[in-house]
């Protein structure tokens, strides 16, 4: 396993506006790392640009726009080739099933799902030119851990994340030849803007800038695999080992405890 990050590095990051993104592009930039910013919103990637700007380049970018994400793919080659590519820019949006709507699963899945595919498309011929040259080439996708287990409200959520997952996973076995390697993370709850719209219990929250020191950390040792906090995870990965009728029946009761909680509240 390559470790990364231990020399200075050409970085894509995408959702860098706010978040994991934002704390992730403020400590690669404190470590001497050459970065493409890439968010929607152009002023935070242009606060971070101060710090550094002969080392960040701002590249304003709406990821679910799959042409002009496509039309990137010269300045992720140029001046020198992106060798890692983090996608973390993503959404979260919840689903009454009161109301149940299919546009709030599109509206997930075309954020988490296609618009990560769309940057992947985008990278890739960078990733294989770095490749040509003998150097080290990965992408860093950031999916979730809500998809290991059914939380209510998150089928939209859970189901656009668990695809990209298996993506990542299927892009690591295709990709292997080629020798570009691919890491999935998968945070528990971390305090972000989109987080903040959460209207229940967050166990084990960890602030943005300690899960972008998990990811660097990660990074930086060769995993191909990171889930943090690792008491959170762990748990979720025991639950989703029940069997499924155990896994439904404590679904369902979690549930309710979350519909009581919020029926309590002023």
């Amino acid at each position: 396993m390559t470790r990364y990050l231990n020399t200075p590095t050409d970085i894509w990051l995408t959702g860098a506006g706010s978040g994991i993104g934002y704390e992730l592009a403020d400590q690669l930039i404190q470590s001497g790392h050459r970065l493409r910013l890439s968010a929607r919103r152009c002023e935070p990637l242009a606060r971070l640009a101060t710090a550094a700007p002969d080392r960040v380049r701002v590249l304003p970018l709406d990821m679910t726009d799959r042409d002009a994400t496509i039309a990137m793919t010269s300045d992720l080659l140029e001046p020198s080739p992106v060798q890692l590519a983090i996608l973390n820019a993503g959404t979260c949006e919840y689903l009454d099933a009161s109301r149940f709507s299919s546009q709030v699963i599109a509206n997930n899945v075309n954020t988490n799902l296609l618009g990560t595919a769309n940057c992947i498309e985008a990278v890739l011929p960078t990733l294989r030119q770095v490749r040509r040259t003998g150097l080290p080439a990965a992408l860093v996708i950031v999916s979730s851990s809500a998809s290991w287990f059914p939380f209510a409200r998150a089928e939209g959520y859970g189901a656009s994340k668990a695809a990209l997952t298996y993506l990542a996973h299927s892009l690591r076995a295709d990709l292997a030849a080629e020798g570009i390697e691919v890491t999935v993370v998968s945070p528990g709850f971390v305090k972000t803007p989109l987080t903040d719209r959460n209207d229940f219990p967050m166990p084990f929250l960890i602030t943005a800038e300690q899960a972008a020191q998990k990811i660097l950390a990660g990074l930086r040792v060769g995993r191909r695999d990171i889930h943090f906090p690792r008491r959170f995870t762990w748990l979720l990965k025991i639950l989703s080992a029940l069997p499924q009728p155990l896994i439904d029946r404590l679904a369902a009761r979690l549930n309710r405890t979350a519909s009581d909680h919020q029926e309590l509240r002023p």
